[in-house]
């Protein structure tokens, strides 16, 4: 059910879910659709990029070189033809605190060793844990970022200049703009919305996002409205980015207090890049990149530390934009990056003057498009604890962070799935003369542990008893305690205590814990335990 949501939101961005595409040709015209995908991700980086180098305490280039660098270099090796990478709030309220205690230059050095992190992560291939993160969480955390991203634009209908920066506010703590100025703002900002939703049904040679950008754009300079542009934000003008050594002590104590931040960036980018990776995924039926994905952000923030850069991770706004305006290849994450420079470099003149309506009207639509609207009649439908599962990380995601969001979500997910499954052993018993049999149904684990040792009645029971795992499994350290304490339970009644039906896993688990003296015939062509008779005692005890 819950898949469907994101199949739905894959068929309301008009790309199919639920068929593998095949390898993208580049002919000429896919060329030019992957090429205007990325110059339309470039238009929306900017103002992202200077937003959160603002939120960050950094001048507005270290938000803009972060942008290409590590777009540039996750777009040649990430995981996800596709994606989209750069400076993301997500980790900008993590660098404020640094930035204000300990200036820029240990910022710097936080984003290397936060790379450096992310590259031994995907070199142990830790990516692979993403696959534990539920389907609930997933569809809280697309429902907590497209909230976020949608917060994040308020701040433009607010005077340029009177907005601070409260990382626990929901909302931008500056001056609203009144009256005309207001108007134009929101006239504008719809405009945009009804051209992206509306320009599809006439052509699809242009991606509608960068029509709705331009057409806002020619109206505002052809008739010269007063309304708040690019440059207003700041001036994205300036030179290739040059490799700079962080000039910080080389030494424990700077160590001591770049590490904390850099463990926190690393976990919190990696957590978003892998979540925006599955998203992808889903829409496009690709699978697995997760490593990939890992030492590519790795290698991005690592270089856009030693070249003065804020660091960054998956952006899944952006990518929305990309897939949505056709980008399928890395050309187009390519082409974003290199567009990008070349505003920094030539062009900054004509972005500063487009209007930040336009950009705020693309970034409103990537929010109705990116939440999963589905989820409202899915938790009809689904257990009560993933519909709380949902709603507890969406209000985690917008309330505190990403990270502390997914790791929440996945403790509670798991908390529910342990209590669910400690419900679930029981025994079918049947007596044969002096033998009594147990046949064990679910697994056995800290969760069930205290229902397995109710199942049983020592004192009533003949003088040998068999329990029967053939339809359970010993799992963990909890359920061996329960297991000897059953056994020492039968000794001192004078009875004897087997074990059948182990798998050979079981039986080495039994046998590593050194508190259960285990003695085995396996069968060699089933791998099963015949019978096992059971000692309390330790090893080497003589029991």
């Amino acid at each position: 059910m819950i898949r469907s949501s994101l199949s739905a939101f894959a068929d309301r961005i008009s790309i199919p879910a639920r068929r593998r595409e095949g390898p993208v040709k580049f002919t000429i015209s896919r060329t030019k659709i992957e090429l205007l995908a990325g110059l339309t991700v470039a238009l929306a980086l900017v103002p992202e990029a200077v937003a959160f180098a603002f939120v960050a305490g950094v001048e507005p280039l270290v938000g803009l070189y972060a942008a290409f660098i590590v777009g540039l270099i996750t777009a040649l090796i990430g995981g996800r033809p596709g994606m989209i990478s750069g400076a993301t709030g997500a980790l900008a309220v993590v660098m404020v605190a640094l930035v204000a205690d300990h200036g820029v230059e240990y910022l710097f050095a936080t984003v290397v060793l936060m790379g450096i992190l992310q590259i031994l992560a995907g070199l142990f291939r830790l990516g692979k844990f993403i696959r534990l993160v539920p389907h609930p969480v997933m569809l809280g955390f697309v429902n907590g970022l497209a909230i976020v991203i949608g917060l994040a634009q308020l701040g433009q209908f607010q005077i340029p200049g009177t907005a601070t920066v409260d990382s626990h506010s929901f909302l931008p703590n500056g001056q609203w703009l009144a009256g005309m100025d207001m108007a134009l703002m929101i006239g504008l900002t719809v405009l945009t919305m009804v051209i992206i939703w509306g320009f599809p049904k006439l052509t699809k040679i242009i991606p509608a996002p960068l029509a709705g950008i331009g057409i806002v754009a020619g109206i505002v300079i052809g008739f010269g409205l007063d309304v708040s542009t690019v440059g207003d934000l700041a001036s994205v003008k300036g030179g290739l980015p040059q490799i700079h050594i962080p000039n910080v002590p080389f030494d424990l104590e700077t160590l001591q207090i770049i590490l904390p931040y850099s463990v926190i960036l690393a976990a919190i980018g990696l957590i978003e890049s892998l979540l925006t990776l599955n998203l992808v995924g889903e829409i496009k039926e690709e699978r697995g990149g997760a490593s990939q994905e890992c030492v590519a952000q790795g290698v991005a923030n690592t270089v856009t530390g030693f070249f003065g850069g804020m660091g960054g991770c998956a952006m899944i706004g952006q990518s929305m934009i990309n897939v949505k305006s056709g980008g399928r290849t890395r050309l187009s994450g390519l082409s974003a990056a290199l567009f990008l420079l070349a505003f920094i470099l030539f062009a900054s003149q004509y972005i500063e003057m487009i209007p930040l309506a336009a950009l705020i009207g693309v970034m409103f639509m990537v929010v109705i498009g990116t939440f999963a609207w589905q989820s409202f009649s899915i938790m009809r439908r689904i257990p009560l604890t993933d519909a709380f599962v949902i709603i507890l990380v969406t209000v985690v995601t917008v309330w505190h962070d990403l990270a502390v969001a997914v790791v929440v979500g996945v403790i509670v997910s798991a908390l529910a799935y342990a209590w669910n499954a400690s419900r679930r052993i029981d025994a079918h018993t049947k007596t044969e003369g002096d033998t009594k049999v147990y046949k064990l149904e679910g697994p056995l684990f800290f969760g069930s542990a205290e229902g397995f040792s109710e199942l049983f009645t020592v004192n009533d029971d003949p003088q040998n008893v068999i329990v029967d795992f053939d339809n359970s499994r010993v799992v963990d350290q909890s359920a061996l305690q329960a297991i000897e304490a059953l056994a020492a339970k039968y000794e001192a009644a004078g009875k004897t205590l087997q074990l059948r039906h182990l798998t050979h896993d079981c039986h080495q688990l039994l046998n590593k814990a050194g508190q259960l003296i285990v003695d085995s015939d396996d069968d060699p062509d089933y791998e099963l335990a015949v019978d096992y008779n059971v000692r309390l005692g330790r090893l080497g005890s003589g029991h």
